[in-house]
């Protein structure tokens, strides 16, 4: 028996519900030809970490954001699919989709290829950060696919840390540090960072780095820090960096979703060590979608 788990978004646009009616019909369809399928199906608002243990395959229907707001959820040993429920290539107000490699038109055989083991099989790193408080606790946070931000709760405050990665080390402020994977950085780093040097950095990538390394964007330092310090500004870097806190409260924001709060003398360790995430595409692998999307923009 194949257990599967369809997560959908629900926000009660009728575009959605239709899409949620179509991927349901062809999973009835595919369990009654095959006979092997249990099928669950949860709204993403009500879906909980017990709903994803023990899964052959997870199917998430929405955009970049539905995969994001679970991804956590999903164990590295567990195939994840994504089917684009409201595409932008239909709808300029849909999703772009740049991890949801099936559709509506595609989803009923992309799942035929899934099942049978024939899809593309993409091992993505995923960030995380490590707290470790005054008082003695560790905790790590959620898994990001895309991105980290720690910076002050009062974004009108200047994030002020000491850093270090290395033997490097210095004090630093800056309206916040942006933690981004290789596929993630058009959700956000691309746009934060200055563009010559965010530029001169991607271009000297080598793709056999893009899953042992990450970027690091410190936003809105002084151009003599810049300057001083590019280690510190903008870096490509496989290496851990730790920061202790001298805010009087920060927060960290994994892909966007919850708040972590530390409070001053909380020291945070970033790295690449979190359980990857098995995502499935049937047509290019995530670094083909990613070079094809440069080559259109």
């Amino acid at each position: 028996m194949t257990d599967i788990l369809l997560v959908y978004k629900k926000n009660f646009e009728a575009v959605h519900d239709i899409s949620l009616g179509l991927v349901s019909k062809a999973l009835e369809d595919a369990s009654q030809r095959r006979g092997d399928l249990r099928i669950d199906i949860r709204a993403r608002e009500q879906v909980r970490r017990a709903d994803f243990i023990g899964r052959d395959l997870v199917l998430v229907l929405g955009g970049d954001g539905t995969l994001t707001s679970i991804s956590h959820n999903i164990d590295a040993s567990t195939p994840v699919m994504g089917i684009n429920s409201h595409p932008r290539t239909e709808d300029p107000h849909g999703s772009f989709g740049f991890y949801m490699d099936s559709n509506l038109e595609t989803f009923a055989e992309d799942l035929e290829t899934a099942l049978n083991g024939d899809a593309i099989v993409n091992e993505l790193p995923r960030l995380q950060a490590i707290i470790d408080t005054t008082s003695g606790n560790r905790f790590t946070t959620d898994p990001a696919m895309n991105d980290l931000l720690i910076a002050n709760t009062h974004q009108y405050a200047p994030s002020k840390y000491h850093l270090r990665r290395g033997d490097d080390k210095l004090i630093q402020h800056s309206s916040g540090l942006i933690f981004s994977t290789w596929l993630g950085k058009g959700a956000w780093l691309s746009h934060a960072a200055n563009e010559q040097e965010y530029n001169s950095v991607s271009d000297s990538i080598q793709l056999d780095t893009v899953n042992s390394h990450y970027y690091m964007l410190a936003r809105d330092i002084s151009h003599s820090q810049r300057k001083a310090n590019p280690w510190a500004s903008l870096a490509w870097t496989s290496a851990a960096t730790t920061l202790t806190s001298d805010m009087h409260r920060g927060m960290i924001v994994p892909d966007g979703w919850d708040e972590i709060h530390f409070n001053r003398g909380a020291t945070i360790t970033v790295n690449l060590d979190a359980p990857k995430i098995r995502l499935l595409t049937f047509r290019q692998s995530m670094i083909q979608r990613l070079k094809t999307y440069q080559i259109k923009k």
